[in-house]
């Protein structure tokens, strides 16, 4: 399946890169590179993702690494890349309306 990135997505990770280089540059490639592995392993078999609790849907599932939750729809031909987050927090409902650009 392809992997399609929603604008948010994309910021999400950005933002997570950009923190942690605050303190460590390599670890910041390192981490947003292991995101991106497990984004990666989620578009083989996507719905092996637990769907998210805070929405019960089918479409929206999330595959957690470390304390990250990496939020994605399921569709025919790809998977939507909605969200990255700290687990600590709730899914946002405004992730799913957010567009592919």
């Amino acid at each position: 399946m392809k992997i399609l990135w929603t604008d948010r997505a994309r910021r999400d990770l950005l933002d997570i890169g950009r923190y942690i280089a605050q303190d460590n540059p390599r670890a910041a490639r390192a981490w947003v590179e292991q995101l991106q592995k497990r984004t990666r392993k989620a578009a083989e078999t996507p719905f092996a993702g637990r769907m998210v609790p805070e929405r019960s849907a089918q479409d929206i599932r999330e595959v957690i690494i470390r304390n990250y939750r990496i939020v994605y729809r399921v569709c025919e031909d790809a998977i939507h890349m909605l969200t990255v987050f700290e687990g600590h927090r709730l899914f946002s409902q405004e992730a799913v309306s957010d567009t592919l650009k």
